[in-house]
């Protein structure tokens, strides 16, 4: 069923944004210390057995000097540089194998995957641990409230670095234009794409579906679901701390990501996501800087568009791509 506003409302939401004094100068010091260590790239020839690609097998150094996976997959027998998509992976997924990822490098695109650090358990193998959280502060189990006593702690400060050096790390590989580079995700990869289009102005264009990691607050108060009931439960039991937690949280909303965010961007919604309410779409959407236009999917829930939508961020590459 519809669960938020209707669609009218939804196209005119602007929330009031909570964002911190300090929002720029921290996220600009966390990117300048992840960029002390060596980016040390690695480009590994991975015998995959496709014949339509070659695949790499990447390590980059990460959060404070991490190593981070990733694939690569290259179209087979280029002789020019080509465009590249780099995509971020969805809440409990990792990178999987080269064959779960052939959409983009069919396209002619190079694309690089990246490991979710500490994810890979749920829906595709992750091979990334995340480094031990620090502060010692409780957390439910999964990802959302680990290290959310303080943004210098929190799990997102660690894989949002991640992902703007995943994208350094495809701008260096010999096959790729390093001016043609795109970052999608579906949910938290949406989330992810949302930071990066924020924090990294080379970045050429989003496409972020259905993206989670948004309007928090809100977000809480509108589904029961996983994964934003990770929060909820946490702030049930640390009722004290729950003013600590949404101001922790609102270093990683992507809403505030979006405000900053100038290059083009497509998102995409579902009108009966349980899991990513629209309205929370729709504060980053409205709130995204850059030239913006949502596909919006009315009877579909957190799976979006699926292959209907990739035909249609398909033809938006294309065109900014080739431009």
């Amino acid at each position: 069923m519809f669960l938020d506003l209707p669609l009218p409302q939804l196209r005119n939401y602007v929330p009031a944004r909570t964002e911190p004094a300090d929002f720029d100068l921290f996220w600009r010091d966390t990117l300048a210390q992840a960029r002390a260590v060596p980016l040390s790239p690695a480009f590994i020839p991975y015998p995959s057995g496709l014949a339509t690609v070659d695949v790499f097998d990447v390590a980059f150094q990460g959060y404070a000097g991490q190593t981070i996976k990733a694939w690569l997959l290259v179209p087979a027998r280029i002789t020019a540089r080509v465009p590249c998509v780099v995509e971020f992976i969805g809440y409990g997924g990792g990178r999987g194998f080269p064959i779960d990822w052939l959409t983009w490098s069919a396209y002619g695109y190079a694309h690089l995957i990246m490991d979710t650090r500490g994810q890979g358990s749920i829906w595709l193998k992750g091979d990334t641990a995340d480094i031990e959280d620090l502060a010692g502060n409780p957390q439910t189990p999964g990802f959302m409230t680990r290290g959310v006593l303080a943004p210098s702690t929190y799990y997102y400060r660690r894989l949002i670095t991640d992902a703007v050096r995943a994208v350094e790390t495809a701008r260096l590989h010999p096959s790729v234009d390093p001016q043609r580079v795109a970052a999608t995700g579906v949910s938290q990869g949406g989330g992810v794409t949302l930071a990066v289009a924020g924090l990294m102005p080379e970045l050429l264009l989003a496409l972020p579906d259905v993206p989670y990691l948004c309007h928090y607050r809100v977000a809480t108060e509108l589904t029961d679901r996983d994964p934003y009931q990770e929060i909820t439960r946490f702030c049930r039991i640390h009722r004290d701390k729950i003013d600590t937690v949404f101001s922790t949280l609102s270093y990683f909303d992507g809403v505030n990501f979006a405000a900053r965010a100038k290059c083009p961007a497509l998102f995409s919604a579902g009108l009966m996501d349980d899991i990513c309410p629209p309205r929370t779409v729709f504060a980053a959407y409205n709130h995204f800087a850059g030239e913006k236009s949502i596909e919006v999917y009315e009877y579909n829930q957190h799976e979006g568009g699926q292959s209907h939508h990739t035909v249609k961020k398909s033809a938006f590459l294309k065109h900014l791509f080739h431009q």
